[in-house]
């Protein structure tokens, strides 16, 4: 029998009621004819229910989804210009010309970074918090701050808290040779491609063709997952991101982010572009926020002339002051810079935002902000409180580790703990990659780095100066 992940009527239906509930629509009518006729909510934790429904069941579910679609989708917020040079506002100033010398070793340390982040957090994702605190505590690393390993974990609490089956042989203090496929590195291998292929001014037709010829279809989960099962449907963008899509609003455009904000040091509001144009595949409204935010964030750690905390706020300056998204990262900034102990900021973020699903945007983006305020930008500190703070940890772990490498600025500068197991080799599935070393990413995107500020520093001398 196979259960297909994060595409069954059955198990879209109980994410949509609750992503509809999240954007204000009132489900009360449709959830209970649902649960009435037997079916169930979303899985708390699995992307598929363990057991198939009835085929009269599954009928339902199809008809409920078409009935909950037909609304028209949130609009985004029109802050950033489409198509801008993307240079102004309060916190950044002109797009700087990165010399090629200064800004590989930056981006070098960033692939390293988003590596072992991304590798840290593999083996516990899915865990609840509960899950994680224990594994680390039981082998002396709490608070944490080295790999996870299973020598010295009780065989019952393995039991309780199995590691994630996927990473456990991969992700491990005891088994690390390089590092190992990951979405969260996938994403960044093919924005990598998208701008090679179509500059700087692609569009997310462009983004979807790509997907079609470059990216197995396996290899993706949640929105990207059903934006793809949409184009095989002959939808177009940007239908895809909202036809049967209860997961528009989840982390997956976020992850995807981190090239545009690399490729774009100094220059924020186009960083926050591009990154628009990438999610319109899959997201909409806060799902698309959150890739902006990040993208925003990036490029001015990228530009290596401010604080984590100047890079923070700069990434909320492109966004809807009043989004969730936005409202819940300004909330963690402020716990992480008044609570000395992180893991009362995560206990109070659990308690905020535990109602959403943990991979959904506005909790990570959340955990994310407060993992790097906290921790002063300082890289080991930033990804281990990312990952220690639970929820979709590798993802966390992988953006707050790009971020932190930023602002670090060479790979001399990262602990050798962290990146010596990763061996300078990562594997991938996306053609022409795999095995690849994260010296050689760091000279392609240094080279699409050079050429995009090279557009951004001319185009910011000829307009015309704003108030």
């Amino acid at each position: 029998m196979i259960r297909l992940t994060w595409v069954q009527p059955e198990d879209l239906l109980g994410h949509e009621l609750r992503q509809a509930e999240e954007e204000g629509h009132n489900i009360t009518a449709v959830r209970s004819r649902w649960l009435a006729a037997g079916g169930h909510l979303a899985p708390a934790r699995a992307g598929a229910s363990p057991t198939p429904p009835s085929p009269h069941l599954r009928a339902l579910a199809e008809e409920l989804l078409a009935e909950l679609s037909d609304r028209p989708p949130p609009l985004l917020w029109a802050g950033v210009p489409h198509g801008g040079t993307g240079g102004h506002n309060p916190h950044a100033g002109p797009p700087q010309k990165q010399p090629k010398g200064v800004i590989r070793p930056r981006l070098h340390a960033a692939w390293l970074g988003r590596a072992a982040g991304c590798l840290l957090g593999k083996p516990v994702e899915k865990l609840p918090l509960t899950g994680i605190r224990a594994l680390a505590k039981a082998t002396g690393n709490w608070p944490l701050t080295t790999w996870f390993t299973e020598r010295g974990v009780p065989k019952e609490l393995r039991e309780a808290h199995p590691w994630n089956k996927r990473s456990a042989t991969t992700a491990l203090a005891e088994n690390i040779t390089g590092m190992p496929e990951d979405d969260d590195l996938n994403y960044p291998l093919l924005n990598l491609r998208l701008l090679q292929r179509h500059g700087k001014s692609f569009t997310t037709t462009d983004v979807a063709k790509l997907w079609l010829d470059e990216l197995p279809a396996a290899r993706t989960f949640t929105a990207e997952r059903i934006a793809y099962r949409n184009l095989l449907n002959g939808i177009e963008p940007p239908h895809t991101a909202t036809h049967h899509n209860p997961f528009r609003e989840w982390i997956g455009a976020l992850i995807r982010a981190d090239v545009h904000g690399w490729t774009n040091p100094g220059a924020p509001a186009k960083a926050a572009e591009q990154a628009q144009r990438d999610a319109a595949l899959t997201h909409t409204a806060n799902g698309v926020y959150g890739a902006m935010f990040a993208a925003a964030t990036i490029a001015e750690a990228a530009a290596g002339t401010g604080d984590v905390h100047h890079c923070l706020r700069t990434g909320l300056t492109v966004v809807p002051e009043d989004s969730r998204l936005a409202r819940a990262v300004r909330h963690s900034i402020q716990l992480a810079g008044k609570q000395s102990q992180f893991e009362h900021v995560v206990d109070e973020l659990h308690a905020a935002y535990g109602h959403y699903h943990w991979v959904h945007v506005v909790p990570n983006a959340a955990l994310l902000a407060a993992a790097l305020t906290h921790a002063e930008g300082d890289f080991s500190g930033s990804i281990t409180r990312a990952v220690s703070g639970g929820w979709d940890t590798d993802s966390n772990g992988a953006t707050a580790g790009s971020i932190a490498g930023l602002l670090a600025g060479n790979p001399d500068a990262l602990p050798d703990r962290w990146t010596s197991p990763l061996q300078n080799r990562l594997a991938t599935s996306i053609p022409g990659f795999d095995g690849i070393g994260f010296d050689t990413l760091a000279d392609l995107t240094t080279e699409l780095a050079h050429e995009t500020n090279e557009i951004n520093e001319t185009n910011a001398t000829q307009e015309t100066p704003r108030p």
